[in-house]
């Protein structure tokens, strides 16, 4: 094969859906819940929630006419993205709301594309992603996680196995979704000081108070948990 061969045998998706169901299943989830309950697994995995929060910030700050000119992650796992656009507006306000619903939402995504055959495409997505991403970091922290990163899902992808991607992005958009909550319940409790937090700025940018954003939030990501939870029950009883 030539490498447009190549190329397209690692974009096109699965020539029929690759089911999540049975015993794979059951050792995902298996191997999820230790991820997320294993308290030093979880210390270095939470790193993937605050990597797909600030890209979450970037990529709709793009769509909605803003530069992204800069992220970074930090020890601490906080992290922080820069957009350069109007101080005010729809704009600023989807590119502020996107953060903490953003693993949810893309670990929702994972796991119904995962269970479609769509597990190729969604990678190929992913790396353009991460690579336009990779312009921007503006920090070592950043660029290790990064290289971890990019370099995980292009060997998943390069490497291609309808089965193990499936079984892979499945696990990994559990751990999304989870750590979206955990993300969601650290946030709330800021108090009247809060002051820099997205929920806090966009009350300063909206007519709408700080809890009505948090609301929001747990409304989206509650959403995105539904259709996972879906998604995985009906592979547990087929």
């Amino acid at each position: 094969m030539d490498w447009t061969d190549e190329l397209s045998a690692r974009v096109t998706p699965a020539a029929q859906a690759v089911p999540l169901e049975g015993t794979p299943l059951v050792i995902t989830l298996v191997i999820t819940a230790a991820a997320v309950l294993i308290a030093p697994l979880w210390s270095v995995l939470r790193v993937a929630i605050t990597l797909v929060h600030e890209l979450g910030h970037a990529f709709v700050g793009i769509l909605a006419g803003r530069t992204f000119t800069g992220f970074v992650v930090n020890g601490d796992m906080s992290g922080h993205s820069v957009t350069v656009g109007r101080s005010r507006g729809f704009g600023r306000i989807a590119t502020t709301w996107a953060g903490y619903p953003m693993p949810a939402l893309v670990g929702a995504a994972m796991v119904l594309l995962a269970g479609s055959g769509w597990g190729a495409p969604l990678l190929t997505a992913l790396l353009v992603m991460l690579a336009v991403a990779a312009t921007r970091i503006r920090s070592l922290l950043t660029l290790l996680v990064m290289l971890v990163a990019t370099a995980s899902v292009a060997a998943l992808w390069w490497w291609r196995d309808d089965v193990v991607q499936a079984h892979v992005l499945a696990g990994v958009g559990i751990v999304l979704v989870v750590g979206a909550w955990r993300h969601l319940v650290t946030l709330t409790r800021g108090g009247r000081g809060d002051t820099t937090s997205d929920p806090a700025v966009l009350a300063q940018l909206t007519w709408m108070p700080r809890a009505g954003w948090l609301v929001s939030f747990g409304v989206t990501i509650a959403a995105a948990t539904w259709f996972t939870i879906q998604a995985l029950y009906a592979g547990l009883t087929s």
